[in-house]
């Protein structure tokens, strides 16, 4: 199994990662397309190689070719929309919020899959990446479809475990050349 190929890979002094790793995902109870729709697009946004090659093959595994695809695409859309959202919100003029935002996002209105689900992945990939406005915005989304705060937080959990995993072994790797 890739996760415990990737726990395995958790240096020791990263414990707590290694045992969230496994009870974010091992434990969840989200529905199965949910949890690994949200731990493939979340594994894209981390932008770790190491991470993405251990999880993508277990996701494809426990997703329908849809749904792998769709959660691909949640990563990619947010992955433009967060830095555009996010930047938006940065700057001290507040103009920027009223022009018109003129970027494709036909995925988000036709993801191929339940809305419930892209949009429960594209909250999660905004987690890591930062994005308040996205964050807010697909928060309402899934609240206004009944989607419970502990629904919603388990994905954020997800997000912030896979980031922080990524984030370790990647400088492990730096550091070990």
């Amino acid at each position: 199994m890739a996760l415990d190929e990737l726990k395995a890979a958790v240096p020791d002094f990263a414990k707590d990662l290694k045992l969230n790793l496994g009870s974010v995902i091992g434990n969840s109870d989200l529905p199965r397309q949910q949890l690994w729709g949200t731990v493939l697009a979340c594994a894209i946004a981390s932008r770790s190689p190491q991470v993405l090659r251990e999880l993508a093959p277990e996701a494809k595994a426990n997703l329908s070719a849809e749904a792998y695809t769709a959660a691909k695409s949640a990563a990619a859309v947010m992955a433009m929309n967060n830095v555009f959202y996010r930047t938006r919100h940065l700057l001290s003029d507040p103009e920027y919020g009223t022009l018109r935002a003129g970027l494709r996002m036909n995925v988000i209105g036709n993801p191929g899959v339940e809305k419930v689900d892209f949009e429960l992945w594209s909250l999660a990939v905004s987690a890591i990446n930062g994005c308040g406005q996205c964050l807010d915005s697909h928060e309402q989304v899934l609240r206004k479809a009944g989607v419970d705060r502990e629904t919603i937080q388990e994905a954020v959990k997800i997000a912030s475990v896979i980031q922080a995993v990524g984030v370790t072994l990647d400088a492990e790797a730096v550091l070990a050349e």
